[in-house]
């Protein structure tokens, strides 16, 4: 019976409530003074945030007081609060700011809840796309700032004064995202006169603080690169008669433009390049430089056998400091026995070669004690023949002198610039890791 009665009490609270009422009018008694309507919002959740748009679940809590919707509880059985719809009263038209829906869809219509001393409280969700400026300097340990400006779109401070009920948004219950962490978001109030009117329009903005979560870039995109960037110096230690260094930097130049293409599409639009990109782009170029460095000293490891001597500078530096620095040796040595002058073998094959060949030797020994008419070293066809061949056999054991030292110029010139691409992507790597810390 008490439940019946009360619930006749709160149909006829409403009647009389709203017999005389209109929602269109602003509910104040004295229409100089402006309105106080406090703002609270509560991020639930982070939908997506694409193209400089950032998609939220919201509950806004908006609260006012209405002079026309005051009871006495005691003539009302003691009711103290009704919940009725939000379209029976008169609501602020609070609206973001900064939104970017193409259909402007509003908060959801719920219910108000009514008390009896004319307080409103109207908590409805809503699901807001707002307008983002996305800074990807830094990406994929970007650090973002989106902004969520609510205000009053045709009342201006003089009739409704926006103030924020807490100095931040509320994230007690809010659901994690696999993307972006939430770092705080705090409100604050602003007054602002536009160009088109001369009353201060008051807002709150709630800053949002996000964090990208880098673990799925740094195992999909960075780790990849890294490793990848660590084969191109690699292509300097292939024997050079292999047949594969040019395609090993060909290779490794397409398979970091393929993440290069990944990263572009991961990315909004922007005018400055991220880390990652200039990451991406040091080293592409650094392959490229790698690739004709390799061209070039595959020309020189197969000089022909008409290719000239190595200079003595190219000797000194190369065969002889070089060599020793990047550990090349031959085979019986190591880098740290010692090592003959790189002239002086040279000099005495030289000089072995100049002089009489053994076969000339024991013929002209032979020569001095035989008879001019029974030996046939006396006869001038056969020492030209002799000698023509001599001279042949010196001829090629020269090429093949040359030609090894080119052939070990350019294994020493591998091995050089291999470690100092190791080291340019090494500290590549470690400047992008320590830039984005």
């Amino acid at each position: 019976g008490c439940r019946g009665a009360q619930g006749r009490f709160a149909y006829k609270l409403l009647h009389d409530l709203f017999a005389n009422y209109s929602s269109a009018l602003r509910p104040v008694e004295d229409t100089d003074r402006a309105l106080n309507v406090t703002l609270q919002v509560t991020l639930s959740q982070i939908i997506d945030m694409r193209n400089q748009v950032l998609t939220s679940y919201l509950w806004v809590r908006q609260a006012w007081l209405d002079a026309h919707l005051a009871w006495d509880e005691d003539a009302y059985d003691g009711i103290d609060s009704i919940r009725i719809p939000s379209s029976y009263v008169w609501r602020p038209d609070i609206i973001l700011y900064n939104n970017a829906d193409d259909r402007f869809s509003g908060s959801m219509e719920t219910n108000v809840v009514l008390r009896s001393d004319g307080h409103i409280m109207w908590d409805s969700p809503a699901i807001t796309k707002s307008s983002c400026k996305v800074d990807v300097s830094y990406f994929p340990f970007d650090r973002q700032r989106c902004r969520l400006t609510f205000g009053s779109w045709t009342y201006n401070g003089n009739q409704i004064d926006l103030r924020n009920q807490l100095d931040t948004g509320d994230l007690t219950d809010f659901v994690e995202n696999v993307e972006w962490e939430v770092l705080g978001m705090p409100a604050t109030r602003n007054v602002i006169t536009y160009g088109c009117c001369s009353e201060p329009y008051p807002d709150v903005t709630y800053t949002l603080l996000l964090r990208r979560r880098a673990s799925f870039y740094i195992f999909n995109l960075l780790l990849p690169c890294i490793m990848v960037s660590f084969l191109a110096p690699l292509g300097f230690y292939l024997p050079a008669d292999s047949g594969e260094k040019v395609s090993l930097g060909v290779t490794v130049l397409l398979a970091l433009t393929v993440f290069q293409l990944l990263v572009a599409e991961s990315m909004p639009p922007s005018e400055s390049v991220p880390l990652i990109g200039k990451y991406y782009i040091a080293t592409m170029t650094m392959i490229t430089a790698s690739t004709a460095l390799t061209i070039f000293i595959m020309n020189v490891h197969h000089c022909g056998p008409g290719a000239r001597p190595v200079p003595p500078w190219a000797r000194r530096l190369i065969l002889h400091h070089m060599a020793r620095l990047c550990c090349v040796y031959e085979v019986g040595q190591s880098c740290k026995s010692p090592r003959r002058a790189p002239g002086r073998r040279a000099g005495r094959e030289d000089t072995a070669g100049l002089g009489e060949s053994p076969m000339e030797g024991e013929v002209g020994a032979e020569a001095v004690g035989c008879p001019r008419d029974h030996c046939l070293c006396h006869h001038d066809g056969l020492l030209r023949n002799v000698g023509y061949i001599a001279g042949c056999f010196r001829r090629h054991r020269a090429s093949q002198r040359r030609t090894g030292e080119w052939k070990k110029v350019a294994k020493v010139m591998d091995r050089f610039f291999m470690w100092i691409f190791f080291l340019m992507v090494f500290l590549m790597s470690v400047l992008v890791l320590g830039n984005a810390a």
